[in-house]
């Protein structure tokens, strides 16, 4: 092998650097380790509600850690190596996924003013009814009801778009596609500003390794928030309409001696706090124990168990004279401070002229640890003097070339605006520019009253600081409700779950494969052995240093890449065997192996990553993750086989070391085959003939059990203390009372549930979400001794009993899902059909290879439809059966693509070889790799089935069908297809030509 320093050079740095990136996860671990610890170290298990104290405090010590700039591991902050570590998936942490639909239809009826116009509210009516059955974006939808409907009437009307507030950009004479444009934009603006408050949020709201992307040119919008515990208050963050408002700022200066007194009295307290009775006691030990923490996270010790000045020492940066700035508080202190300023007893204590004052903190300065609390005034009813009214913002100039933000209100807004510009003009102050509670900026009017509502805000912005200030003013613009469509909420305890029956299957067949392939193939077995460990290294590595996020299907298809590498060493290693066989040295049949192999292995990698790469196009969330682990696994297999593979045994060989590439036992198996395989395709046609009819006519009576992904509806995920009937619960759920219809399911131990239903499907607001929780409770409490709904609906860790897990798919989603599904398989099948012409230059290859493809599904789909109602373990067809659909096509491609080499091989070099010999020689001589790597495969997949945790299982089983199948139609249906289509055909430039198979036909008969 050439360039064998440069491999070794780029496997030790690769190796490494993947090590240096996985590094960080386990710093992580031992920190939150450490952590535990500390908290078990400071509160008793014999404390009452022990297991909150000791989270609380242990999420106390985290967010210390957080905040610091100190080096904790490998010269890293925590917050550094946080952000490096792997980041673990929904299903493995708990936590919350959603999709949000923001309502396009408001934003239209927005920018049209809230229209009266009968036209176009019959065309947005016209739109929703369009949706339920259509792909189109909303406002697709929208352009072809009105084109229907509109008779003389146009856009530009004064009555729809011609308003004042877009007098700039549509007027009376434009046209409509001008009008179509600015509307579009206008949209796609508000749906990114909606965006832009939804990260700013979920920012604020301290969810670690959060995403939040925008889905495709609709106005959907992907949440995950992995790990967050208080689920609700995520939902109703995510789906509160942003709110901007505009409050007189106060002036800091007249509330010092204020914070002065606040401090007082907290003293005070703590001091009565520790003489109090023994009741009292046990809240001072508790006080003494978060001072200790505060000592062992700052390193400062204090004789006293009492804070010296306990509200002034949380600020640690001044405010500024005469602005609205009471100080600077640390960012993990926000929530402590605004707990104080709120208490009654404590605005008490506020002067006479404010009374009334709003304490709001600003927004964070980017890597501060600090952030400013600002001083509004307030009102009895607080409702601020000016809300919303922004008809539009941009990022803009000065005078001065300095980068601001310029914003113009409509009519009512300017009248006010320039009442308020006018006061704090006269009183030399500030006006705080509030979103979502939270000041972005608090300008000062020193050039005069305001009108005609046009205004800019300066400051120390960037660019993109200003471009983000202006798409969040303009997100208040247009209220647009925000629906959560599709969620899915996993309890942690599901997680940890979810962790430990991965890492069970994982290294159980991890274990089989390593001992397998050292009981084949000897000591070359073990080289094989090295580069897969160094190959599973590399995909953890890859996978960390990218950011990705690592989910159950993801391990997964991480372990399902360790079955698939085996087959780029299967392949290399019975070639040489091959070699062997002819009589060449060792060194030469290496040399000849692996070169012989490589076009198999790329051919048959190629097709699995073509299907992977679509499977990561369409897939969403844990469906995304196996089709990434799986598409970088396939990368590393194919460097750690060819190349890493190849070093060990040149190295092996070339010291003078012995290599059989067998042992004992495997040295005669699979060899001098010599099967008629063609002479038995009649048979295997009856046979699949029978199995795909059996399958269509079950698929046609006995249907699919669709998912709710599929379908829509609501799906939930009970455990209780004591096994229950699945068929008295669907009997009580199913009563007019409670939900209609329902269907309750055994799902792994017989005390534990999946319930789905569709009842209020088409309501997707919380409100009807929680009234359907609420619903189920009540319905299930004779069978949850005594629970109440608090625990039943809780995310507690360590939870075994009550909601699990809740997931919910709208119809219109569900629709979505199943087209996009069926596209994806379809793709895969147009691509793969397409490669395989390439390659082969023959259509036939591609008919034999679609062909058994189709076989292979259409058995897959009638084994589901066959025994589903009977199974102990959920068969539901949703998108992770999609994402093993696409699998086995990519696995049955992967079978037939080798054959098909061997075939277009052994033509060349046995030109004198009748093409039925051909057919069968090649068949029979791949025959070992075919049922080596199948093996291997089934007993991975099988490990993954038994102990991969029950959310997997049904994804599994059509893994392991499909791989049955797949290996079967690869022998008995891709070529003998190919086969007698070429028969048939004109394939006189590579094939045997038509007369020549018949007269050879003849002389046999």
């Amino acid at each position: 092998m050439q360039n064998k320093g440069l491999v070794i050079l780029f496997a030790i740095l690769f190796g490494l650097v993947s090590i240096y990136q996985l590094s960080f996860s386990f710093g992580n671990n031992i920190i939150e380790s450490d952590a535990e610890q500390f908290a078990a170290s400071k509160i008793d298990a014999s404390v009452e509600d022990f297991k909150n104290k000791r989270k609380a405090l242990e999420v106390s010590y985290l967010d210390s850690l957080a905040s610091s700039k100190e080096s904790v591991f490998m010269g890293s902050t925590y917050a550094e190596v946080k952000e490096n570590s792997m980041k673990l998936g929904l299903d493995l942490k708990g936590g919350l996924e959603a999709i949000l639909q923001v309502s396009v239809k408001d934003i239209l009826k927005g920018l049209a003013n809230n229209s009266k116009d009968p036209v176009f509210n019959k065309a947005l009516e016209d739109a929703d009814e369009l949706q339920k059955n259509s792909q189109n974006d909303y406002i697709e939808d929208f352009y072809t009801s009105f084109d229907a409907i509109k008779g003389d009437k146009k856009l530009s009307s004064p009555d729809i778009f011609a308003t004042r507030s877009l007098e700039d950009e549509i007027r009376m004479d434009s046209s409509e596609e001008d009008v179509k444009r600015v509307i579009t934009r206008k949209i796609d603006e508000s749906i990114n500003s909606a965006l832009q408050v939804l990260r700013t949020r979920i920012d604020q709201f301290g969810v670690a390794s959060p995403n939040i992307q925008r889905l495709g040119t609709s106005g959907r919008i992907l949440v995950e928030l992995p790990g967050v515990k208080d689920v609700e208050r995520a939902k109703a963050l995510i789906t509160g309409t942003a709110q901007l408002e505009f409050w007189f700022a106060m002036k800091a200066d007249g509330l010092y001696q204020y914070m002065s007194d606040v401090n007082a009295f907290l003293k005070n307290e703590q001091e009565a706090a520790s003489t109090a009775t023994d009741s009292t006691a046990v809240a001072a030990d508790e006080a003494e124990e978060a001072d200790d923490l505060i000592g062992d996270l700052t390193g400062e010790t204090d004789e006293t168990t009492t804070v010296v000045n306990p509200f002034l020492d949380l600020v640690k940066g001044p405010g500024y004279q005469g602005g609205p700035i009471l100080g600077m508080f640390n960012i993990t202190d926000k929530q402590k401070v605004l707990d104080i300023l709120n208490r009654p007893e404590i605005k008490s204590l506020l002067p006479a002229n404010a009374k009334e004052a709003k304490f709001v903190f600003g927004k964070p300065e980017k890597d501060s640890e600090l952030v400013a609390l600002y001083a509004l005034q307030g009102n009895r009813d607080n409702v601020p003097p000016l809300s919303g009214s922004i008809d539009d913002a941009r990022q803009d100039y000065n005078l001065a070339n300095q980068v601001v933000v310029s914003m113009q209100m409509d009519a009512k807004g300017s009248r006010i605006w320039e009442e308020m510009t006018t006061k704090a003009y006269k009183e030399r102050s500030q006006i705080a520019i509030v979103l979502d509670n939270l000041v972005y900026s608090a300008p000062g009017i020193n050039n005069g009253p305001i009108a005609g509502g046009s205004s800019q805000i300066s400051g120390d912005f960037t660019v993109n600081e200003a471009i983000d200030l202006a798409n969040v003013l303009r997100a208040g613009k247009l209220p647009a409700k925000a629906t959560i469509i599709q969620s899915d909420e996993v309890g942690p305890t599901l997680g940890q779950e979810a962790i430990d029956s991965g890492t069970m299957s994982f290294g159980i067949a991890l274990a089989l494969v390593l001992i397998w392939m050292f009981f084949y193939y000897g000591k070359a077995g073990l080289f094989a052995d090295i580069a897969m460990l160094l190959n599973i290294l590399l995909i953890f590595g890859v996978l960390s240093g990218i950011g990705a996020v690592l989910t159950l299907p993801g391990i997964a298809g991480i372990v399902l890449t360790i079955g698939m590498s085996v087959d780029a060493n299967v392949l290399i290693f019975e070639r040489i065997r091959e070699e062997l066989a002819k009589g060449k040295d060792q060194k030469s049949a290496i040399k000849d192996g692996f070169s012989n192999a490589l076009s198999s292995i790329l051919d048959a990698n190629i097709t699995t990553g073509l299907t992977a790469l679509i499977l990561f196009i369409f897939g969403t969330g844990p469906i995304k993750g196996f089709a990434t682990t799986l598409l970088i696994g396939i990368g590393t297999s194919l460097f750690t086989a060819i190349f890493i593979t190849r070093l060990l045994v040149d190295w092996y060989a070339n010291k003078g070391g012995k290599l059989d590439f067998s042992t004992g036992i495997t040295k005669n198996l699979f060899r001098n085959i010599n099967i008629a395989f063609l002479k038995k395709r009649k048979t295997a046609y009856i046979i699949s003939a029978v199995l795909i009819v059996g399958s269509l006519a079950s698929l046609f009576t006995n249907g699919l059990d669709e998912g709710v992904d599929f379908v829509g509806g609501r799906t939930y995920q009970v455990r209780f203390d004591q096994p229950v009937s699945a068929s008295e619960i669907t009997a009580t759920l199913s009563d007019a009372a409670v939900f209609g219809s329902a269907d309750a399911k055994t799902f792994g131990e017989d005390n534990q549930l999946k319930i789905t239903t569709k009842h209020r499907i088409d309501e997707a607001t919380e409100e009807a979400d929680e009234e359907m929780r609420q619903t189920l409770f009540n319905a299930l409490q004779p069978h949850l001794n005594g629970m109440d709904y608090a625990t039943f609906i809780s995310n507690a860790e360590g939870k075994t009993a009550g909601l699990m897990k809740k997931y919910k798919v709208s119809p219109t989603i569900a629709d979505d899902i199943k087209k996009a599904s069926f596209w994806a398989v379809l793709g895969s099948l147009i691509v793969v059909f397409l490669y395989i012409l390439f390659r082969f230059k023959r259509w036939q290859f591609s008919l034999g290879a679609v062909a058994a493809v189709f076989h292979d599904v259409l058995i897959v789909l009638g084994v589901f439809s066959l025994t589903y109602k009977f199974m102990p373990f959920s068969m539901e067809i949703d998108q992770a059966f999609i994402a093993a659909i696409l699998t086995v096509i990519g696995y049955s491609l992967n079978d037939t693509v080798v054959v098909f080499d061997r075939i277009r091989e052994f033509f060349n070099e046995h030109t004198d070889w009748d093409f039925d010999r051909v057919i069968d020689k090649s068949l029979s001589s791949t025959l070992s790799r075919t049922l080596n790597t199948s093996l291997t495969t089934l007993v991975v997949l099988l490990a993954i089935f038994i102990f991969g945790g029950e959310s997997i299982r049904g994804f599994m089983f059509a893994l392991i069908v499909g791989v049955i199948v797949g290996t079967y139609s690869s022998l008995f249906i891709a070529t003998p297809i190919m086969y007698d289509s070429v028969k048939k055909g004109d394939a006189t430039d590579a094939l045997k030509n038509k007369v020549q198979e018949e007269e050879l036909d003849q002389a046999k008969a």
